[in-house]
């Protein structure tokens, strides 16, 4: 056990609940504020690879999600009339790592985060609007709307890419940045049997997950401008994606569109120079929000926290602690952004011939493409918490 303090976490999601759970464990105090009245997570489903699941071991959470289900079957790419791209085992396409990713709702990762929290540990309606970053001999300061103070050893900033924290502490970051993608993500009331996989057809992806309880989580996507909004999106859907193999016009027939949720995707394309400023330590999308594409936003969320709360707990002072987190995470969370634009834009080409080439790459590269694609990403998935 290292030092102890007060630690205040401003934003709910998945990052900022697993910072405080790591700091609570290591008998830190912790806060944790949240905008939002109820702890109703923004999202559908999720994937956490073996490097986030091995972050949820540092917080001893690892084996409850584990225990829900792994990624199993057969897995690929495909084209819109159902003929596959790519496919392979689930085995072939995680390399036999030693951990399989698990695919679960949002929603049970942020209740077993929220449930491993102290007693009292959670403020939910308290709405943050300044964060004084203190300094090496000035504890940080965070007022809640409308007077109210709380002063901290640490703050850390979980909220979000559109994070208020972030821009008062750097204010001449451009902050984030449209894809030019749009998604649609919406998950099945009752267990579906489907293949995982993604179809790609021009500028649009489709991709079924299934998760551990046994329905469908279900993303869908895009090339529009930014802002496009339509006022049956369930009905978008169904027009769009009319013609798509089998099942997805089933799982689109029926769509309530209160169920749909639709966000532009947005990214932080210019890094941060630091996640850390005085006292105060960004996680998350408020520090390096990514484009989807490896799946890797929440997964790298959780890397930061776990991290975070082993340097701060064992650093000589909080300070140092923070520059060493900064110059970690930073190299390695640009890293991952930047693979993972790189990876989606064949996915947004919208020109007959491109998209026919690329398919035709695919096609002919099909049987080495899960070893071609664990090689690039092992470095990714290899990832284990700081001892």
């Amino acid at each position: 056990m290292g030092r102890m303090g007060d630690v205040v976490v401003v934003g709910a999601g998945i990052g900022g609940l697993t910072a405080a759970v790591a700091f609570a464990r290591r008998g830190w105090s912790v806060t944790v504020l949240e905008r939002a009245e109820s702890l109703e997570p923004v999202g559908a489903g999720i994937a956490l690879a073996p490097n986030a699941v091995r972050a949820l071991d540092a917080v001893g959470l690892a084996d409850d999600v584990r225990a829900m289900a792994a990624l199993s079957g057969e897995v690929g790419l495909r084209r819109p009339d159902g003929a596959w791209l790519v496919k392979a085992s689930a085995d072939e396409a995680t390399g036999q790592l030693d951990e399989r990713p698990v695919l679960l709702h949002r929603a049970q990762l942020v209740g077993l985060l929220a449930d491993a929290l102290p007693d009292g540990a959670l403020r939910l309606g308290a709405r943050v609007v300044r964060v004084e970053p203190g300094d090496r001999e000035t504890r940080a300061r965070v007022t809640i709307a409308p007077t109210e103070v709380l002063e901290a050893d640490l703050v850390v900033a979980a909220d979000g890419i559109d994070s208020p924290t972030r821009a008062a502490l750097f204010p001449t970051h451009p902050g984030p940045t449209y894809t030019g993608v749009t998604a649609w993500r919406f998950v099945t009331h009752d267990p579906v049997p489907v293949q995982p996989a993604e179809t790609w057809g021009r500028g649009s992806i489709v991709g079924l997950t299934p998760l551990a309880d046994g329905r469908v989580y279900c993303y869908l996507t895009a090339v529009l401008p930014e802002g496009t909004r339509f006022g049956d999106e369930a009905d978008e859907l169904r027009r769009r994606f009319a013609g798509w193999h089998d099942p997805i016009p089933a799982l689109l027939d029926g769509l309530d569109p209160a169920d749909v949720l639709h966000h532009d995707l947005r990214w932080l394309a210019t890094p941060l120079p630091r996640f850390d400023v005085g006292r105060v330590a960004l996680v998350g999308d408020a520090a390096h929000a990514m484009p989807p594409n490896l799946g890797q936003g929440g997964c790298q969320a959780l890397e930061d926290a776990v991290t975070l709360a082993a340097f701060v707990d064992h650093g000589p002072d909080v300070r140092t602690a923070l520059s060493l987190y900064s110059v970690t995470r930073v190299p390695r969370t640009t890293k991952v952004a930047r693979m993972s634009a790189r990876v989606g834009a064949p996915s947004a080409w919208t020109g007959r011939s491109a998209v026919a080439l690329r398919d035709l790459g695919m096609w002919l590269t099909g049987p080495v493409a899960p070893r071609l694609a664990m090689r690039q990403l092992r470095p990714v998935l290899d990832w284990r918490p700081p001892a």
